[in-house]
């Protein structure tokens, strides 16, 4: 009886570690920094800084501006 109860536990232990995992993923991280190019050379770039879920989708979906011969966009790896 005793090999029974410890072999259910065993198994529920097992699956609520694994189910558990899946509750610990981070969303997806990215370093993006802002970069201002004066006919496709860069002039300018600041510091990169890490953003992460619905910050890095709003981050990357910032469009580029374009004013004369300048383009800053924004750029994530």
């Amino acid at each position: 009886m005793m090999k029974n109860i410890n072999r259910v536990t065993l198994k529920l232990s097992t699956i609520f570690f694994i189910f558990s995992l899946s509750f610990c993923t981070k969303p997806p991280c990215k370093r993006c920094k802002t970069v201002t190019y004066e006919n496709g050379v860069i002039i300018n770039s600041s510091h990169e800084t890490e953003y992460c879920g619905a910050a890095l989708e709003k981050k990357e979906s910032t469009p580029d501006v374009t004013t004369g011969a300048l383009t800053t966009k924004v750029e994530c790896k």
